[in-house]
């Protein structure tokens, strides 16, 4: 469920019309509802009560201030994968003992940085980054908390791209090396090993991976506190998906997920960590854009709108699927028609639809694709010197620009002429 709604014929979110919004900021931009955002949450945080438990938001999927805030507001703790994520989650006010650092390729300044502003526990990927936090730990006289990340070698079912937890993947350390792993962190200097991480994809569709996942790590738990390790934490990572169609069978509820959570691993008595972004932020975005053109091809007609590829990269990258609705709700007996979809960069890339079955469209309308509020903003880019576009959350009645669309002259001013030209 999102609160993105039609009202007497024109789209809402939550009380304020999308149309009075786009007068006010100019298209494109992205627009996101804090009451959907809180109540994705809550579905997590409640799935998994019973059980000591942190949600931690992946902040991956959209890292603006103001996610953030309203998120950690609500209790919310942080998944990050970079020293700029860490900075972000520290900068909205998220407490150091409630972000959770992942990722391959932490680099020594990213280390120093989150055990110098505190961490609650480092995800660890690799021997080699193993050695490297405690090389770290122990020259700042501190000892760093941390899980090693297992790949369980499980299909996700998910587009390539997105899956994690294959053996053929960069991510992780071979379920079958774990014993031998975890030992040699208990062997380093300023480490303290807290538990066992695991991430398999995003945008899973089934439960049937998750529970091959976690049935793994169960019986990995029993084996390792009988080597002599305290496992005490279990992060299993997040992955769960959004419809990214009305029409499409719904991808299961957090309550489901959160019910396999207990019947796989529950019995262990460790505190449970997961990492949902997309559930939580996607359905809770939109991107607003107009339409510049309607033109006619050869057997076909393109919609030319003033949102492009570098707004919203996802079609182009993974062909990915976002409903497009027109602002103004159109008449129920209206004859759909097909269009190509597309922006105005100068790639044949730049599609976000084929034979895209919609309303009679004209230049313009308004259109909103649903579904853009996870890696939309945060996968933006400049590209054709486009600025960056606005993001806007509601409250209510209420909305607030959160991120402003730059000038040119801010653009072109962050380059610096050397002395020679």
């Amino acid at each position: 469920m999102d609160h993105f709604l039609y009202r007497d014929g024109a789209l809402f979110a939550e009380d304020i019309a999308v149309a009075e919004i786009a007068a006010a900021v100019e298209t494109p931009f992205y627009l996101y509802s804090t009451a959907t955002l809180l109540r994705h949450y809550r579905l997590f945080d409640e799935a998994l009560d019973g059980l000591p438990h942190l949600v931690c938001y992946a902040m991956k999927a959209n890292s603006n201030q103001a996610i953030l805030r309203t998120l950690a507001e609500a209790g919310a703790g942080m998944d990050v994968v970079s020293g700029g994520e860490y900075a972000r989650a520290k900068a909205a006010g998220v407490s150091a003992e409630r972000i959770v650092f992942s990722g391959v390729g932490k680099t020594l300044a990213e280390i120093r940085m989150a055990l110098a502003g505190g961490i609650r526990q480092f995800n660890v990927e690799s021997e080699p980054e193993l050695e490297a936090i405690s090389a770290v730990a122990v020259s700042m006289g501190v000892v760093a908390p941390i899980t090693l990340r297992v790949n369980p070698d499980v299909d996700a079912r998910t587009h390539a791209k997105i899956a994690t937890g294959k053996s053929e993947n960069k991510f992780g350390i071979p379920i079958a090396r774990a014993r031998e792993v975890y030992a040699q962190a208990a062997s380093l200097p300023g480490l303290k090993v807290v538990g066992i991480d695991v991430h398999i994809g995003s945008q899973l569709t089934q439960l049937e991976p998750f529970e091959a996942a976690y049935k793994k790590v169960a019986d990995l738990t029993d084996v390792l506190r009988a080597d002599g390790h305290e496992i005490t934490r279990l992060d299993l990572g997040g992955g769960l998906g959004i419809p990214y169609t009305r029409s499409n069978e719904a991808p299961p509820l957090p309550t489901d997920y959160g019910a396999l959570i207990k019947r796989t691993v529950g019995h262990l008595g460790c505190e449970i960590e997961i990492e949902p972004g997309r559930l939580i932020a996607g359905n809770a975005g939109i991107l607003v854009s107009r339409v510049i053109y309607v033109k006619s091809g050869e057997g076909r007609d393109f919609l030319i709108l003033d949102a492009a590829m570098n707004d919203l990269i996802r079609p182009a990258m993974y062909d990915a699927y976002h409903d497009i609705v027109p602002v103004v709700e159109a008449a129920a007996a209206v004859e759909l028609r097909p269009y190509d979809v597309v922006g105005p960069v100068c790639e044949s890339g730049d599609t976000f639809a084929k034979g895209r079955q919609m309303p009679p469209v004209v230049a313009g309308d308004l259109l909103a694709f649903r579904s853009a509020g996870a890696y939309g903003a945060v996968m933006a880019s400049e590209y054709n010197t486009r600025p960056l576009i606005p993001e806007v959350l509601v409250h209510g009645d209420q909305f607030a620009v959160i991120r402003a669309r730059p000038t040119f002259d801010e653009i072109i001013n962050r380059d610096t002429i050397p002395p020679w030209l």
